[in-house]
């Protein structure tokens, strides 16, 4: 029996400091995929939705970069609900709507999710 052998990613991952890199750099990914995907569902662009929510347009484009390597809250609700969007945070079968902007003529879902 030949013993399997691993991938760069498995061999990588089992490196602490690899490991807490990637985990902030994919982080950065999904909140700029995010953003990228409720604009585009949107057809919103930059400077518009930074005018709408009372940022700099750079702000915008430094998230929808990956740049920002962190967003306020406050701020996330903000650019979610200008594109017609809510925050929602479940546990088991309770349920918070955190930003109540989710536009009733939208036909668009986005899930993603992180385990």
């Amino acid at each position: 029996m030949s013993k399997k052998a691993i991938s760069t990613y498995e061999r990588e991952m089992k490196k602490p400091a690899f490991k807490k890199a990637f985990g902030k750099s994919y982080k950065e990914f999904l909140l700029s995929e995010l953003l990228i995907a409720m604009m585009e569902a949107d057809d919103i662009s930059v400077r518009k939705l930074a005018k709408e929510i009372g940022l700099s347009p750079t702000v915008i484009q430094k998230i929808r970069s990956g740049e920002q390597d962190d967003v306020k809250v406050s701020n996330f609700v903000r650019i979610v609900k200008a594109c017609g969007y809510s925050v929602i945070l479940e546990k088991g079968d309770e349920r918070i709507v955190v930003g109540n902007g989710a536009r009733k003529n939208s036909k668009q879902h986005l899930h993603f999710v992180h385990t």
